[in-house]
């Protein structure tokens, strides 16, 4: 026979597994109801926010959205901080500051501060905690706290189908050009043209392609085999089962 002891201990137990699905079934609740798209903006008043475009919640530090267009399907994670202008409530002009193309995705804890142009081309993928700004403290007087000393603003802009890694820096002033990627932690200033990878800090180009000579270096790994056409889901997941499973190759 169960002693009170235990009887006590079980209920606590199941008291304790519904109050934590209780919470989490508010959190998914309060995520969802708190995440801002074109339908549900909130207090978020964007120059534009496309079709399908979503900002989880909780966001970030959002201000001037005036001045800020979102394209279709982005997809904007938690944390991220989106800004244009120096402070919030000041009149930027007619025209946008901060531009995101469709189908741009930036991960959690990204920051976009843009106090002059800033665009984000279509089809680019940020990582985690990736920075991006087109102001940078200037250092003219040694004499002076650099925090104090004005900054200097310079347009950035990167362009469609980028990849740019977990926890990078892009720097005023800084051009990508298309389907460049960044490695993780770069710092990235100037021009980078298509097609390029670069890496470090500062961020060299440690991989180019070019339609005569390929990728220089050689890639180390084979190119991917197509996905056929018409390949259903069933074939897919033998296709990346057998991927898994079968031997690797001897010499």
């Amino acid at each position: 026979m169960p002693t009170i002891r235990n009887v006590f201990s079980s209920l606590a137990a199941r008291r304790r597994r519904a109050l934590s699905r209780a919470v989490h079934r508010g959190w998914r609740w309060v995520r969802e109801t708190g995440a801002v798209t074109a339908d549900r903006p909130g207090a978020l008043r964007f120059g534009r926010i496309g079709e399908g475009t979503r900002l989880a919640f909780p966001q970030g530090t959002v201000f001037g959205e005036r001045w800020i267009e979102l394209g279709a399907h982005c997809v904007i994670g938690e944390q991220v901080t989106l800004t244009a202008g120096l402070m919030p409530d000041l009149d930027l002009g007619p025209d946008p500051i901060l531009t995101l193309g469709d189908g741009v995705v930036l991960g959690r804890g990204s920051h976009v501060v843009a106090d002059t142009r800033v665009t984000i081309g279509p089809d680019t993928y940020c990582g985690p905690y990736v920075y991006i700004t087109s102001t940078n403290h200037s250092y003219d007087d040694p004499h002076e706290p650099v925090g104090r000393q004005w900054p200097r603003m310079e347009p950035v802009a990167i362009g469609p189908g980028c990849w740019i890694g977990t926890g990078a820096v892009i720097l005023p002033g800084a051009t990508l050009g298309r389907n460049v990627v960044v490695a993780a932690g770069a710092v990235v200033r100037g021009t980078v043209p298509d097609h390029t990878v670069v890496a470090g800090a500062p961020a060299r180009a440690v991989r180019r392609w070019a339609p005569e000579q390929g990728w220089q270096p050689p890639m180390r790994t084979p190119a991917p085999v197509p996905i056929p056409a018409d390949a259903t889901p069933e074939q897919l997941l033998a296709l990346a089962e057998s991927a898994v499973t079968e031997d690797p190759p001897t010499e």
